[in-house]
């Protein structure tokens, strides 16, 4: 069964920082390139990162740009989502996914508030 299961949530004040993972299992992350997606409460899915199979190539959304950075272990098959510098924007339950596809896991919530 392909699963991804999003972890690293959690309450952070402002200024903070957090680390989210993802783990796969039944697939092999290194054929696929990967994205961060989030949704804000009352929002539509907003696109953060992309990061291509080696993780030579990363992409960023403008309002994550300089503050997060994707990575991944293929050989642990985990995905990564640094984030520093949170601000209550950041505000969103977390989903990874393929670069193609549309998240289908139960994804981790990320609160950042004083």
């Amino acid at each position: 069964e392909v699963q991804l299961v999003e972890s690293g949530g959690g309450l952070v004040q402002p200024g903070g920082s957090l680390r989210l993972s993802c783990a796969a299992s039944g697939f092999t992350l290194s054929n696929y390139a990967m994205k961060w997606v989030r949704q804000a409460p009352r929002k539509g899915l907003e696109w953060v990162s992309s990061i291509n199979q080696s993780g030579s190539r990363r992409m960023y959304a403008d309002s994550v740009k300089g503050r997060f950075t994707i990575s991944r272990d293929n050989a642990k098959n985990t995905l990564f989502l640094q984030m520093n510098s949170l601000n209550p924007e950041d505000t969103a339950v977390y989903y990874c996914a393929p670069a193609d596809s549309s998240p289908r896991g139960q994804g981790t919530q990320v609160t950042v508030s004083s």
